[in-house]
């Protein structure tokens, strides 16, 4: 039987920096086909069936009993919980149950790539990870049945997303019962609690939006955190090895595991990734004006940046606004920028390019100085901490995520 034929490539991968990451880094012909896509399409009707377990328990259970129990699993392992619920021993016991391809020393050797890089992280995070997510209509919908249109609320979402974020690529944090290991697993029963509240709503549209929070939408938010991530940071002029591209790919890849993404939709290689992009910019990224709203949100999030000292406050806050917004342009190309509304600076997009420049200078320096590395983690880290602890102290950020769990999981209005 003759190969099925190949489908043209996606609007999204023809422009922007993602147009040039894909000529500079993928591997080849990345084109789907339309068995691939019907296959991929399957899953956007799969949720999580041993998180969604759990929810259910809960609501079953006295007010925060469930809850208590959860977090005693997580604190202690799964046996530290007698007499433990049958939905929370199964949820746990797939957790604990580590898979046979996950390398430990991989994993923390990604880690301090990423850590490397201290707060420069924070650009592609937000401008292209968070950003670049909004153009999946489809995906958008939870965010805004939960209120995440609110600016207040798209800006504690950037702070508890940086923190999960900082938490999950701590070099350790990923082992058993570890704090990265609790915030993988605290954020899968989040995202049950939003499908629970979801489905239960009378005006949620399945036929044009899918399962809530389904398999699909959520390996399309882990690629944000690890390929598009990564190319976002080579396009600032970070430099990664070989072995330090596969690491963090083998570092997301168990993070997703632990979501409880379906083991078949998992890339297990930066090429995988890449062909994963494919289909994903095929069906999922399709903006609409929600999507616009989000973006909107966001740069208002930004611009939050300098607010309340002055004349030098409102420079802090245009220069935010503008800069954040042109990493966004340079990446996500013009088309998709124009329709999220995001400002076209060509000054600001020059000195964007221009740090990417001296950054990748910097990192060529690095890369032949002895020790340059292992001190930049060290550094990296540092910085990592500080910020924090001091978001931390101004955002009052609740780790447990105990405020998704009591508010998300009531009856919609």
């Amino acid at each position: 039987m003759a190969d099925e034929q190949r489908l043209p490539d996606p609007e999204l991968l023809r422009q922007g920096g993602l147009r040039l990451a894909t000529r500079l880094f993928a591997p080849g012909d990345l084109r789907g086909t339309e068995r691939q896509v019907r296959r991929l399409r399957e899953f956007a009707q799969q949720e999580d069936p041993l998180a969604d377990a759990v929810v259910a328990m809960m609501h079953r259970m006295p007010a925060g009993t469930g809850r208590e129990l959860f977090e005693r699993a997580l604190r202690h392992g799964i046996d530290a919980v007698p007499d433990a619920p049958p939905e929370l021993l199964d949820f746990f016991r797939s957790a604990e149950a580590t898979p046979y391809w996950v390398d430990r020393a991989r994993i923390d050797h990604g880690a301090r790539a990423i850590t490397r890089t201290g707060l420069l992280g924070l650009f592609p995070l937000g401008d292209m990870s968070l950003m670049g997510g909004y153009l999946a209509s489809r995906a958008t919908k939870p965010l805004v049945g939960t209120g995440a249109l609110l600016q207040r609320m798209a800006s504690r979402r950037l702070v508890e997303t940086t923190n999960w974020w900082i938490d999950v690529t701590t070099p350790g944090a990923l082992r058993v019962g570890e704090h990265g290991y609790a915030s993988a697993l605290r954020v899968r029963l989040v995202h049950a609690h939003v499908r629970a509240a979801m489905n239960r709503r009378a005006d949620w549209d399945y036929a044009a939006w899918d399962r809530p929070v389904n398999q699909v939408q959520t390996v399309g938010t882990l690629l944000l955190f690890s390929l598009v991530y990564v190319l976002g940071m080579q396009l600032l002029g970070v430099r990664y090895t070989d072995d330090e591209r596969a690491d963090i790919h083998h570092l997301w890849r168990y993070v997703g595991w632990l979501m409880g993404i379906s083991g078949e939709l998992l890339p297990a290689t930066e090429e995988d990734a890449w062909r994963l992009l494919w289909l994903l910019a095929t069906t999922e990224f399709i903006p609409d004006d929600d999507s616009r709203r989000l973006a909107t949100a966001l740069l208002e999030t930004h611009a939050e940046v300098g607010q309340g000292r002055g004349a030098v406050g409102k420079v802090l806050s245009h220069v935010s606004v503008r800069v954040h917004g042109s990493i966004s342009r340079l990446v996500l190309g013009k088309t998709n920028a124009d329709f999220l509304g995001l400002p076209n600076d060509p000054v600001a997009q020059g000195v964007v390019v221009a740090a990417a420049a001296a950054n990748f200078a910097a990192e060529t320096v690095r890369q032949w100085v002895p020790g340059a590395t292992m001190l930049q983690e060290r550094i990296g880290e540092q910085g990592r901490r500080h910020y924090a602890e001091r978001i931390g102290k101004l955002f009052r950020v609740d780790r447990t995520y105990a405020r998704h769990m009591r508010t998300e999981s009531q009856p919609a209005a």
